[in-house]
């Protein structure tokens, strides 16, 4: 079984009136991906806006990444990949943001994945 991420963005839909939300998926890809610990292709990225929030500053906005992957990885490995993605974030040049980043473990005793097929 690949050591896949699952990458999570939960993102301030304020963002997305000066910044698509594909270049956000694609610089936490990007991240990711230069990190040099997954395939291209087992990297797997998804986005949710939240337009209620609470954060200290009127005009802040934020942008969380949860990469989670199955375990195996060591902490520096795991360090490597948060802070790829959040260089990558960082770039954007997204102003007035707080951006966070987290690796979490799967635990791939207990982690299930099918593929489903349409007959």
């Amino acid at each position: 079984m690949p050591i896949m991420p699952h990458c999570i963005i939960d993102y301030s839909a304020k963002i997305t009136e000066s910044l698509p939300v594909e270049q956000l998926m694609h610089a936490v890809y990007k991240g990711a991906n230069q990190s040099e610990l997954f395939t291209a292709t087992d990297i797997k990225v998804r986005a949710c806006a939240y337009d209620d929030f609470y954060l200290p500053g009127a005009e802040q906005v934020f942008v969380h990444v949860n990469l989670k992957i199955l375990s195996g990885r060591d902490l520096s490995q795991r360090k490597t990949l948060s802070e790829s993605v959040s260089n990558q974030l960082e770039r954007l040049g997204i102003e007035n943001a707080t951006i966070t980043v987290e690796v979490t473990k799967i635990e791939k005793e207990s982690y299930v994945k099918k593929n489903t097929v349409i007959t």
